[in-house]
């Protein structure tokens, strides 16, 4: 049995495991929610534009919700 006294060795899977607490409450790994979270929904598109979108690479998705708030600022 390992002596309690000896610190464990600070290894990368030691901190892949570790909680991370503030006080007594365990903080949630990962990115933190965003003030304005987004709502998700279910929409058809014509392939032909949903393959253009996607082809634009990643961050499709953002640039999608870009141009239609656009869109909608102009009515």
């Amino acid at each position: 049995m390992p002596d309690p006294d000896d610190p464990p060795e600070l290894t990368p899977e030691f901190f892949a495991r570790a909680e991370i607490r503030e006080g007594d409450k365990v903080i949630r790994r990962g990115r933190p929610k965003a003030a304005a979270t987004k709502k998700l929904v279910s929409l058809r598109l014509d392939a032909d534009v949903l393959d253009r979108l996607r082809a634009s690479g990643p961050g499709w998705q953002g640039r999608a919700n870009a141009a239609l708030r656009r869109l909608v600022d102009e009515s």
